[in-house]
């Protein structure tokens, strides 16, 4: 089998883009990335924004360092997040991969449910006469 040119079409595992998939997968996660994208904040900053436990919101932070989405910095005893956007660039150049084929098969149903109400029309008015 030869080798791919082009890393968007391996179909071996690729940890990096799984670890991101898997971290912005779960809303909480996205929460808190949209949360750093304002401004940088400490872990209990950032877990006073939820109704979920410090504990809950460290284990979600941790999950968005692993995919390298949040940056810690350790100032005296207080954890600093912030947000690392650069990985989502790869989630984007995966998802625009697919763009044209859903454009695609957006335009080729665009065309199709035109068709069908013209088909309509056309069917009603010649039942009228």
């Amino acid at each position: 089998m030869g080798e791919y040119t082009n890393a968007l079409l391996d179909p071996r595992p690729n940890p990096r883009l799984d670890a991101l998939f898997a971290a912005v997968s779960d809303p909480s996660r996205r929460a808190i990335l949209a949360r750093l994208a304002q401004a940088d904040a400490r872990v209990t900053e950032v877990a006073g924004d939820f109704p979920i436990s410090l504990n809950s919101v460290s284990k979600h932070v941790k999950m968005l360092e692993r995919a390298g989405l949040v940056n810690r910095t350790v100032i005296g005893r207080d954890h600093v997040l912030s947000l690392n956007a650069a990985p989502l660039q790869d989630a984007a150049a995966w998802i625009e991969h697919y763009r044209g084929f859903w454009e695609t098969r957006l335009d080729a149903l665009d065309a199709f449910v035109t068709a069908k109400r013209k088909t309509g029309k056309t069917r009603k008015k010649d039942t009228d006469a």
